[in-house]
């Protein structure tokens, strides 16, 4: 039976730069999936763009993809599918076809997917009706609509489909699914339909997709017995292979890092996952209690049995808006009494600032080291030494400015043992809030063209 072989090189913006060219190299591919894009990832693309129009995507993927000319030359039908786009979808796709170009690559067509972004229309959206209310408080919009950076639509793998069908070579896209980075190719080499006929097919391409998203964990990267997984360092990314009827094998590279057994795949089969029995996304509702896993071979996970229902009528909207600033620094604390004195430095800063004429509207004093980091779950340590971290955030810059000052003085006026204050004063940093939301697909268009 006929199958596709898709690998995926990055599960987030910051990932190795190596792994997609490692991949493409020795992964026998049909296509490369790059996956970019967090909520947190979109609100600073968003200011970036309101900085520089001309910003606004993953900057890593053009040099990515100058970097696999000689392996795009090689293999000319491997194909790149990738949510780089980020807020600027277009823009990077010009970016790309220049690259394409400047090493004689123009027979292979640059396509781009957006529509995602509703920040043009959004007070049109919500004149229309579309309430944007917040998922878990039902909070209105409007309580925070000034202070709104971004608003994107996670949409499906249709739009990509369509532009693997128009002859792309690489499709860019702005937000969409994770998964849907998988499920686009799968739909378009095997002609699935996104209509109630092939949903357990989708469902079975989509749960692909989940497992391969987030790169090497599902190869033995943070995987509970981690220890045990040969070579890590050179971890193998992901490859699933996948036949017409929606079974699908996850492996590796031969030879790389890592494993792929039965734990590490059910361990992200379940990451990020809150009702196993329905995993909403735009394509399908995937039940997650179906699939069966086996080992069918050195790290070769096959898995069978995936079932789904037909996708809702609406859209997931990842909203983002300021919500003032913060910052957060560390010292050292060492020798006898190193937690107890942490503790008391901590409060002493707060202290400190409180005499100053500052409160915040939200502190955290945090002893690393004496189990702080996983309260309740491991027993409390009495460590030499520990590191002291304290945060602060609040609505005025002014006031997280002022505690940035406080941590150096703690070097002689507070408890022997202090240091660890070289790095100078630690960061002020704006926050960008999450608001999750709902729309009406009808009131999304998602667009393809060509660059």
């Amino acid at each position: 039976m006929r199958q596709v072989r898709i690998g995926n090189g990055c599960g987030f913006w910051g990932d190795n730069i190596d792994a997609p060219i490692r991949l493409v190299q020795t992964g026998r591919l049909d296509y490369l999936t790059l996956e970019y894009l967090a909520e947190l990832t979109m609100s600073i693309l968003a200011i970036q763009k309101q900085r520089h129009p001309e910003a606004g995507y993953a900057r890593d993927f053009p040099a990515i993809v100058e970097r696999l000319v000689p392996e795009l030359i090689a293999q000319p039908h491997l194909r790149i599918v990738t949510n780089a786009g980020g807020m600027n979808p277009r823009g990077c796709g010009e970016q790309v076809r220049q690259v394409l170009l400047q090493h004689g690559l123009a027979d292979r067509t640059v396509a781009v997917v957006s529509g995602d972004d509703l920040i043009p229309r959004l007070d049109e959206l919500i004149a229309a009706g579309h309430t944007f209310r917040h998922l878990d408080t039902e909070a209105s919009l409007e309580t925070i609509r000034g202070r709104v950076v971004s608003a994107n639509a996670y949409l499906g793998s249709q739009p990509i489909a369509e532009a693997l069908r128009l002859g792309a070579s690489i499709v860019i896209t702005g937000r969409v699914a994770d998964a849907a980075l998988t499920l686009g190719p799968l739909a378009h080499e095997f002609g699935w339909s996104w209509g109630e006929s092939d949903v357990d097919r989708l469902a079975a391409g989509t749960i692909a997709g989940h497992l391969i998203e987030c790169g090497a964990q599902v190869t033995g990267g943070i995987w509970t017995h981690a220890e045990d997984a040969p070579h890590l360092a050179q971890v193998g990314y992901p490859i699933v292979a996948v036949q017409e009827d929606g079974r699908f094998t996850i492996t590796k590279p031969e030879g790389s890092g890592g494993c792929v057994n039965l734990e590490t795949v059910a361990e992200q089969l379940l990451y990020e996952v809150e009702d196993p029995a329905r995993y909403l996304t735009p394509d399908v509702v995937a039940d997650f209690t179906t699939p069966t896993l086996h080992q069918t071979g050195p790290d070769a996970v096959e898995v069978r049995g995936c079932r789904g229902t037909p996708a809702t009528d609406s859209y997931k909207v990842s909203i983002a808006y300021r919500d003032g600033w913060a910052s957060a620094g560390m010292l050292v604390i060492a020798g006898p009494g190193a937690v107890e004195k942490a503790r008391a430095s901590g409060a002493m800063l707060l202290d400190r600032l409180r005499d100053a004429g500052y409160e915040y509207a939200h502190s955290l004093v945090e002893v690393l080291g004496a189990g702080d980091v996983v309260p309740g779950v491991l027993p409390r340590a009495t460590p030499p030494e520990v590191v002291l971290r304290v945060a602060v955030r609040d609505p005025r810059q002014a006031a997280v400015e002022r505690f940035t000052r406080e941590f150096a003085p703690l070097v002689t006026s507070g408890y022997p043992g202090t240091t660890g204050y070289t790095t100078g004063r630690p960061p002020v940093r704006e926050v960008f809030a999450y608001w999750p939301a709902l729309v009406a697909k009808s009131a999304v268009v998602p667009r393809v063209e060509r660059v």
